[in-house]
């Protein structure tokens, strides 16, 4: 789901535009009012979609029931539950098939009932492939999964999906619906509406699971400014032991002890051991808490409009420079040809593992990012970008007799080490340093020693980049919006 093209010429933090009463309330119920009439379809728009989801069940069901006489099809997400913005068009219809049905056979019966749903779709592949395509200018997906009688026993990640979706049309009222509504328009105006793995933010039934939590929009949003990470939610009560539950992530638990290592765990009412907002980043939960608070404090529309910034100018990125009067340096690639969320945890992976060899070698990185388009760019800005001949090595103390003569015999007779001599009791040499410029370095193959993901490391084999310093001007063609993001930043 793309967002909308329309810019603003510069991104408005809220502060304006606050109703003149002075009474909160009053003026919480005075937006609230104003965006419900562009969140809420109207009914022509629901009968509209309401005609086409039926039209697609009926298709797909028969097609199903052709191929295995127990399958049936039922429409899923927001668009089942009522909790779609105006404007969203999308409508995921589901065949669910026996258990005992082969996994090949699932797939097979699941791409030739998409189809005939949907003559003009093409496939498209997540865990297992599915047909997503366009009707009556709807984008519609068809998902074969298993049809089970609990979540706990899938036999993909997608047969999930069917239990969320019982599971909050037994919860969701219309006032919770439209509350939902109103949620996922904040959190899009306020940019982390999506689980994408390029956004890192909330998905649509996480956010619905939150207002069901707390009961609506305002009582999420103030129960969100009193977090204090790591938060754990557990709708069902599950329960589940926290020395048995496993992590999300690889890295070990915090000091916490939660079964769960992110920063905010809403355990999955349908599966115990999943926890629903695991993709959800550290620093978009902070962006929810911060907004969440300056709305509270002075409501306004302006939240719920995302912001799209028009495109840094040479000039502006001159003096962003002289200003900061550091060093950017980019490495620019022809970016794979992957999907999103393939793309960009590769491309974090190698900002990562870029900016530490950049650290180690002493050219302390100051802040980095990544973006992509036709290509991908790994951008990071130094404090240092270039650093003397020289480097210190510090040996272990005389007194540790075996490591301190390992080090004083390797570089005693070395013509190019200064030393090794004392300071104070240890042994130390001045060397030569690999590297005295970050460009150096970039361009050496000594860069794919670090950390990088598989298909950003084949694409930097082939070919790629290196701009440093007003060089990046090269970038603002491509990517004026991202740079305009990166020197101006905002929460």
């Amino acid at each position: 789901m793309s967002d909308a093209d329309t810019d603003h010429d510069e991104c408005d933090d809220g502060s304006n535009g606050s109703t003149e009463d002075g009474n909160d309330t009053d003026a919480f119920a005075t937006v609230v009012s104003r965006v419900r009439d562009r969140v809420d379809p109207d009914d022509d728009e629901r009968a509209r979609l309401e005609r086409v989801a039926n039209q697609l069940l009926e298709r797909a069901a028969a097609a199903a029931t052709d191929r295995c006489a127990d399958a049936d099809a039922m429409q899923v997400g927001s668009s089942a539950r009522g909790t779609w913005i105006s404007g969203d068009r999308d409508i995921d219809i589901f065949v669910r098939f026996p258990p005992d049905l082969e996994r090949e056979t699932l797939e097979r019966y699941g791409l030739e009932v998409g189809h005939a749903a949907v003559p003009d779709g093409h496939e498209e592949y997540a865990e297992h492939p599915y047909v997503k395509g366009e009707v009556e200018g709807f984008d519609v997906d068809i998902v074969p999964c298993y049809r089970l009688d609990s979540a706990i026993d899938i036999q993909s990640a997608v047969d999930r999906t069917p239990f969320h979706d019982q599971y909050l049309q037994a919860r969701l009222d219309d006032e919770l619906a439209a509350d939902v509504r109103l949620t996922k328009g904040f959190m899009k105006g306020i940019g982390v509406y999506g689980s994408d793995l390029r956004t890192r933010g909330f998905s649509g039934y996480l956010t619905e699971l939150l207002v069901c939590e707390y009961g609506g929009f305002r009582a999420l949003l103030e129960a969100a400014v009193d977090w204090q990470p790591p938060i754990e939610l557990d709708p069902e009560s599950h329960g589940k032991p926290r020395e048995t539950a496993s992590p999300s992530r690889s890295e070990k638990a915090g000091d916490a002890g939660l079964p769960f290592d992110d920063p905010l765990v809403v355990i999955d009412p349908t599966d115990p051991d999943r926890n629903v907002a695991a993709v959800c980043s550290a620093e978009n939960v902070a962006r929810l808490q911060h907004y969440a608070r300056e709305f509270l404090a002075e409501p306004t529309v302006e939240y719920f409009e995302p912001c799209y910034p028009d495109r840094l100018s040479k000039s502006q990125l001159r003096a962003h420079l002289e200003r900061r009067a550091t060093t950017p340096v980019a490495l620019r690639f022809d970016a794979p040809d992957l999907v999103a969320d393939q793309l960009y945890p590769q491309l974090y992976k190698s900002l990562s593992g870029i900016s530490q060899g950049l650290d180690d070698r002493g050219f302390d990185v100051f802040r980095g990012t990544t973006f992509t388009d036709e290509t991908a760019v790994i951008f990071v800005e130094l404090a240092v970008a270039e650093r003397p001949a020289v480097e210190r090595h510090q040996g272990p103390p005389v007194h540790v007799q075996g490591h301190a003569k390992g080090f004083y015999d390797a570089y005693a007779d070395d013509e190019d080490t200064y030393g090794p001599f004392l300071e104070g009791n240890r042994y130390v040499a001045e060397r030569e340093r690999t590297f005295t410029t970050a460009r150096a370095f970039l361009e050496s193959d000594r860069l794919f020693e670090v950390g990088l993901g598989a298909h950003v490391e084949t694409a930097l084999e082939d070919d790629y980049d290196v701009l440093v310093g007003e060089e990046s001007i090269g970038l603002l063609e491509e990517f004026g919006t991202e740079l305009r993001r990166y020197f101006e930043p905002r929460p």
